[in-house]
């Protein structure tokens, strides 16, 4: 019997260590996240967004784009993959519509956050997030979703009330979405080794930091913040700046008249990760199958 992405994700999330989950775009940048070893992944709305459709994260993608990809991530990989929900697509109603689509699609889990719709990056400036009333109903539209509809999915729960509204009310909100039965909490962009400290202190529960470099937060090792009390360390775009600075930097070597670029993959490699290996074995077992049955050995 096969266990569920959710199942899996709850089984890590029950060992007392932090991991380090670098975060996906795509199905080979999942996939390549699962050939290194990492546990999960995430799939960055940020880095879709970017990835996909060269657009800022400000909420321009649809639900259907975003499942789109991440249906591809999902199937591409065996470790279990939460995703970006952003702020439900609508109202409650959409909340639980996004909830039971992401289930479907085989996530993990979801997130979803408290932002004033179209979103943004948390690192960039959040202005605005909706009342405390209207967080705590998105959060129990999805929890709701989850129970009454019999998803195998986690709820992950994000507030971005410390850029806005300051640290406190942050507090004040993860506290209420935990109450609610969110499974994950995320105070997004502390400030400070401090408020990292304060928040699983102050809010029992599960909870994920967010790792970006250049970002408001101070980027500490995981064996720290396990000590501070968080399950998970995401590294939201450090796989996606590494690669557009590959990529920009071969661009600038073709340019130049370079025509061998430094710092390529081996092309035995490059087949190998994408499945070539893999496809021709399978290839190659049912090809012998073929020719058992024409001699007469099969059937």
């Amino acid at each position: 019997m096969s266990v569920s992405p959710a199942s899996r994700l709850r089984a890590l999330l029950e060992q007392d260590v932090c991991h380090v989950m670098p975060c996906c775009w795509d199905g080979l940048s999942a996939r390549l996240i699962e050939q290194a070893g990492f546990p999960l992944t995430f799939m960055s709305g940020f880095a879709v967004s970017a990835a996909r459709a060269a657009l800022p994260d400000t909420g321009l993608l649809s639900l259907g784009e975003i499942l789109d990809t991440g249906r591809a991530i999902t199937g591409a990989v065996s470790i279990p993959v939460m995703g970006d929900g952003d702020t439900g697509h609508g109202n409650a109603v959409n909340v639980r519509r996004t909830v039971r689509e992401f289930a479907r699609a085989g996530f993990a889990a979801v997130m979803i956050e408290d932002q004033v719709s179209p979103k943004r990056c948390g690192h960039t400036g959040v202005k605005e997030v909706v009342s405390f009333e209207e967080a705590c109903i998105r959060i129990r539209a999805a929890v709701d979703a989850r129970r009454e509809e019999e998803l195998d999915i986690l709820i992950l729960a994000r507030t971005d009330a410390r850029a806005a509204l300051g640290f406190e009310e942050a507090l004040r909100r993860a506290r209420a979405f935990a109450d609610l039965g969110a499974d994950i909490l995320f105070v997004e962009a502390p400030r400070s080794r401090e408020e990292l400290a304060a928040i699983p202190e102050a809010v029992p529960g599960i909870h994920m930091a967010n790792m970006l470099e250049g970002g408001l937060t101070p980027l500490l090792p995981v064996d720290e913040l396990a000590r501070k009390g968080y399950r998970i360390a995401a590294r939201p775009l450090t796989l996606l700046s590494a690669a557009m600075r590959a990529m920009i930097d071969v661009l600038d070597s073709l340019g130049a008249g370079d025509v061998a670029p430094p710092g390529l993959l081996d092309f035995a490699e490059l087949r190998h990760r994408v499945g070539f290996d893999a496809y021709d074995a399978l290839a190659a077992r049912y090809a012998a199958c073929d020719t058992a049955g024409e001699n007469g050995d099969g059937k």
